[in-house]
């Protein structure tokens, strides 16, 4: 932990940070996006009474409805506009992905380039539109079916409900593309980031106050902060972690002259899907139990069945979980990197792995390494959501402690630096290339 954060300060020169306007642009920009984000989770739905739905939620704040409420940065509590926060945006992403890896159709758009590219995103946007709408609609159902909280129960309630939490949801969305186009890191990963974050000084005030009731023993405290540190430490080490490939590139003759052979890596991530199977996992899981939690309150019936077996910290959502974790690394993965353009692309530039043929050979020997390290870190993200989760549902310890919330953070958290690292170093090139020309010209 200490040597990672040493290397990062070394990394982010600050003289270079003050002279670099595009970046502070940046980072203003992404500030000021995500305080408006803030902003609107504490503004309330119309039409419903706030204090008596907090009440209401109270019943439900240990269940599949707090875990919801913790992405969401506390809007469900209030019952706020973005109450459905981005969730919607990311089951569409799933499906739309996993619809181009079956659907021939969506498969040649995907490989279509850039233009494939905005055709697939402009779906995606379409079916987050339509998630967000039956969402919405059964979110106005269920608060109808609460008693007092809505003040005036109708049609019109429950058009204005979906408009209202709809619109919440596409705002966040261009929210988040505006964030990944004009500021600082992935703009959905920030905005889940920011809500997490948001929660969490209440949560360890919370816990505290707990502790000093009583109702959690001092012992369970001390052991979680300690297990919160092992985890981000454990974090830290596997995100980083590398298995490098050795590429040799021959001797080559440029008209007179011949340079002597290189040698380079092709680093293959041991976690390539870094955050994304959890939220894909969390998202589809809440899918399905957002509408049977609202409109089932207390009820009977499937919706009240599915609301029940897939409830946190039950046996049932504990092992859709693992598996959709473990089937979301390896998909993700291979929708990112494709071995065999890698191996093209080696053997275009005259490259090789050492003992292995070029072209095939090579991609189905990169492809076996990457099978293999993937095995690893899905098992990593499985362990690492798994088994904070199973001590929280056995202690009632917040969410906040949990192996998704802080995997979310330190991912996001070393994404970002990251991406403010490259900006720097883009930033320091062009001053290079500036005072190069200066001199170029006075000579």
């Amino acid at each position: 932990m200490a040597s990672a954060a040493e290397q990062l300060a070394s990394n982010l020169n600050l003289s270079a940070f003050s002279k670099a306007d595009e970046l502070k642009k940046r980072i203003w920009f992404t500030l000021g996006a995500l305080i408006v984000y803030r902003l609107g989770t504490y503004i309330p739905l119309p039409g419903i009474d706030p204090a008596a739905f907090a009440a209401s939620f109270k019943t439900q704040s240990q269940g599949i409805a707090g875990l919801f409420n913790m992405f969401s940065g506390g809007a469900v509590q209030r019952m706020a506009i973005f109450a459905l926060n981005i969730m919607p945006y990311i089951s569409a992403s799933i499906i739309v992905q996993l619809l181009s890896s079956v659907v021939p159709s969506l498969e040649a758009i995907k490989k279509d380039g850039e233009a494939g590219r905005k055709v697939l995103n402009q779906y995606t946007r379409y079916l987050a539109v339509i998630l967000a709408a039956f969402q919405a609609y059964g979110i106005s159902v269920g608060l109808e079916g609460q008693g007092s909280i809505v003040a005036d129960p109708g049609i019109f309630f429950r058009i204005s409900t979906v408009i209202t939490l709809t619109g919440g949801t596409m705002f966040l969305m261009w929210l988040g593309e505006q964030i990944t186009a004009r500021g600082v890191g992935n703009g959905s990963s920030l905005i889940i980031f920011t809500g997490i974050v948001a929660g969490l000084p209440a949560a360890v005030v919370n816990t505290l106050e707990l502790g000093r009731q009583g109702a959690i023993s001092t012992p369970l405290i001390l052991g979680a902060l300690v297990m919160a540190v092992g985890v981000i430490a454990f974090i830290v080490f596997m995100e980083r972690a590398q298995r490098r490939l050795l590429v040799t590139y021959p001797k080559r003759q440029v008209g007179n002259k011949v340079f002597d052979g290189q040698t380079s890596f092709l680093p293959l991530k041991l976690n390539t899907a870094g955050v994304i199977p959890p939220i894909f996992a969390s998202s589809l899981l809440l899918l399905p139990t957002t509408i049977a939690n609202f409109a089932q309150s207390g009820g009977t019936g499937f919706l009240a069945t599915i609301a029940t077996y897939l409830g946190h910290g039950r046996p049932l959502y504990m092992v859709a979980y693992v598996g959709l974790i473990m089937f979301f690394a390896f998909f993700y993965t291979a929708s990112v990197f494709n071995p065999v353009d890698t191996a093209d692309n080696l053997k275009k530039h005259g490259g090789f792995i050492p003992g292995i043929r070029p072209g095939e050979k090579t991609a189905q020997f990169i492809d076996k390494v990457l099978t293999r390290i993937t095995v690893i870190g899905a098992l990593y993200l499985a362990l690492i959501c798994l088994l904070p989760e199973l001590l929280i549902s056995q202690a009632s310890l917040p969410f906040y402690f949990g192996g998704t919330s802080l995997l979310i953070m330190v991912s996001v958290v070393m994404d970002t630096i990251a991406q403010v690292h490259g900006h720097l170093q883009a930033h320091q090139y062009e001053g290079l290339v500036k005072k190069a020309k200066l001199r170029g010209k006075k000579k």
